[in-house]
């Protein structure tokens, strides 16, 4: 997470393209109540830049897991992938949810990766996509 000063109008931008939700666990802000944060995707401690193709947003939680990282280990293969860049990939070629839309599959090793790195089915999570599925707020549409 980066302390780095970002324009407000970028942060709007940033914030629109996102959708208002996180870019990893996909948390609404209009559902967990809280603004998300601007993730650097390459952190600045590994050279990253503060402009739009190097940010995207991201819930606090998710941000802080992920902190600096860039890669992460596939459980299943053991190999080291490179994380979800929700900026270029498309979450649903990566990921996918259980059957009742409470928890994130991986479907392919940077989707297991970053599912297992950014601990995406963290309990207290889980259990509020519970109430949310209830509602009819989760899994999106989209």
């Amino acid at each position: 997470m980066s302390s780095s000063y970002i324009p407000r109008e970028l942060r709007r931008r940033v914030a629109r393209e996102g959708g208002y939700r996180c870019g990893y666990c996909l948390s609404a802000e209009k559902i967990v109540g809280m603004r998300m944060t601007i993730d650097h995707l390459i952190a600045k401690s590994l050279g990253g830049t503060t402009e739009e193709d190097n940010l995207w947003l991201a819930c606090s939680a998710c941000n802080g897991i992920k902190g600096n990282r860039i890669s992460a280990r596939d459980p299943e293969t053991r190999e080291t992938v490179p994380l979800f860049n929700p900026r270029t990939q498309r979450w649903d070629r990566h990921f996918e949810w259980s059957d009742a839309g409470t928890r994130v599959l991986g479907k392919t090793s940077i989707g297991r990766a970053t599912a297992s790195a950014l601990q995406l089915n963290r309990s207290p999570l889980v259990e509020s996509r519970r109430s949310w599925v209830k509602v009819g707020w989760h899994p999106p549409s989209d």
